[in-house]
């Protein structure tokens, strides 16, 4: 099993204003697989990412990816694991705005080993032509295509994508959900998407869906459609 997580709990706060957050996820996702954790917010969704990213500590638990036990890990190893194995994808671009596209994207290529093709990037998200604007130049989904370049270019084995559609467009969104689903098949590139979007759980292998801090369902999608005949994004 690619990534597993086993009894994880993670709380905030003490006294009165103490919140479990998490209270004990068990999780197991296979190599390659994309799934979908779905849940409102304050369901906890999106402190499990965190907790498998290494952005944040857990309180007691597990978490494995890729055979590495991450939960006992100093800084300097969480670092060097996220290094090595992870890209991550954000609601809000978070580019670099004196940054071309080309060069946002080269900050992130050389911290993995080999890191993947410049032009066949771009040219698979479609950036080719954007690639020496500035953010400021692009419209959002732009933007968010290269925030995908930029987390794909070091060959990540888990890619990490917190409500990667919840600033944009239905249209822009359906273009984005289409990128994902090819880069999935190109690179095998195991992936986690939080997103509060029903629709979307629809293209996806695996759906979790959270609720107070809990899995609620946990099931295997066997009647996944292609990204790009989804509905009501």
């Amino acid at each position: 099993m690619y990534l597993t997580t086993k009894d994880l709990k993670k709380s905030y706060g003490e006294g009165g204003s103490y919140s479990q957050v998490l209270k004990g996820i068990n999780l197991e996702v296979e190599k390659g697989e994309m799934c979908v954790i779905q849940g409102t917010s304050g369901s906890g969704k999106s402190t499990l990412l965190n907790l498998i990213g290494g952005l944040d500590r857990m309180e007691s638990g597990s978490v494995k990816v890729d055979g590495i036990e991450i939960s006992g890990l100093g800084n300097k190893a969480l670092a060097e694991y996220r290094r090595a194995n992870l890209g991550f994808i954000f609601q809000f671009y978070n580019l670099i705005p004196n940054l071309t596209v080309r060069e946002n994207i080269r900050v992130c290529q050389y911290l993995g080993k080999p890191a993947m093709d410049m032009g066949e990037l771009l040219d698979t998200l479609g950036l080719t032509e954007h690639m020496n604007k500035f953010p400021s130049q692009l419209s959002g989904g732009q933007q968010q295509r290269c925030a995908i370049a930029r987390a794909l270019i070091k060959n990540p084995k888990l890619l990490l994508c917190d409500e990667p559609t919840g600033a944009l467009d239905s249209k822009t969104s359906k273009d984005i959900l289409v990128l994902l689903e090819k880069v999935n098949r190109r690179y095998n590139t195991t992936m986690l998407v939080v997103t509060h979007n029903n629709s979307i759980k629809n293209m996806m292998d695996h759906i979790v869906i959270m609720k107070d801090g809990m899995i609620v369902k946990n099931y295997i999608n066997d009647n996944k459609i292609e990204a790009a005949m989804l509905e009501d994004l």
